[in-house]
């Protein structure tokens, strides 16, 4: 299984992106919506969905970094406010045919005293029918700190909740579960390799610098081979730099190579 290794749109100008991952042998485009630049209007919206379509054939998913816009939040006002913008924006994705969307529980967040356990399960359940019945499929990412930095929470969340999952192999790598070597980077994925749907390749998250690059492919290797295991057939390099984006793509290529490589000797071998 020979996964499509995807870029961020990290270029307002769609011609640009799409030019750019041809250019480098991207097979895709993770769309992360922004608040400041949703359309607001009818109008505005069949714009959108027209522009969109200026990326065909790249396959698109969608992605909402959303900070401290939560479906769970205690405050009855705020959590209906959050479950009105992931609707507004499922129909968004639907209206172009696309398939999946990332959203997050308690990002931008310091702690999970604003959040209710109960609301946040109840609320993602209902998003997340809310996507099925438009044919798109909601996914919950695991984050560095709070409850999807838990691999036995994120569990709960994903089974009761019916979530697709995307994993940040950054984030994992980072968590106090696995610091701590209370959890593996694999709890968060072996209860339902069924589900995970796309992956967010980078190295590490660091405090105030951002998603950083692998230096070699030893740094990220595991985590790689890990994905192929599960069948995970979606690789964003979520990295917005150029430069490093392109330092972390030819580390992934170099590493599929080399296990595309492997699995022919392997396969000679039997002969």
């Amino acid at each position: 299984m020979n996964p499509k290794v995807a870029m961020m749109n990290i270029f307002e100008d769609l011609k640009a992106l799409k030019a750019f991952a041809f250019e480098h042998g991207f097979s895709g485009i993770e769309w992360s919506f922004h608040l400041d630049t949703l359309p607001q209007t009818p109008a505005e919206e069949s714009w959108w969905v027209k522009e969109q379509s200026a990326l065909h054939p790249l396959e698109v998913r969608y992605h909402c970094p959303f900070y401290q816009i939560d479906l769970g939040h205690d405050d009855p006002g705020e959590a209906k406010a959050a479950e009105s913008l992931f609707q507004r924006i499922i129909r968004l994705v639907s209206k172009v045919s696309g398939k999946y969307l990332t959203i997050h529980i308690g990002l931008g967040h310091h702690s999970t005293e604003p959040l209710s356990w109960e609301t946040t399960v109840d609320n993602l359940r209902r998003i997340v029918q809310y996507g099925t019945e438009r044919r798109v499929k909601v996914c919950l990412e695991n984050l560095a700190w709070g409850w999807t930095s838990r691999p036995h929470l994120f569990e709960k969340l994903v089974r009761r909740s019916g979530a697709g999952v995307t994993f940040d192999i950054g984030h994992a790598y980072v968590c106090e579960s696995v610091v701590s070597q209370h959890y593996t980077l694999q709890d968060f994925v072996t209860p339902h390799t069924d589900r995970v749907f796309n992956a967010h390749i980078y190295h590490i998250e660091t405090s105030g610098l951002g998603h950083a690059p692998p230096k070699a492919v030893d740094d990220i290797q595991d985590r790689l081979s890990l994905l192929l295991e599960i069948g995970c057939g979606w690789w964003v390099i979520e990295i917005p730099q150029e430069d490093e984006l392109l330092q972390t793509k030819r580390i992934v290529d170099d590493y599929l190579r080399q296990r595309e490589q492997e699995g022919e000797a392997d396969f000679k071998s039997l002969g």
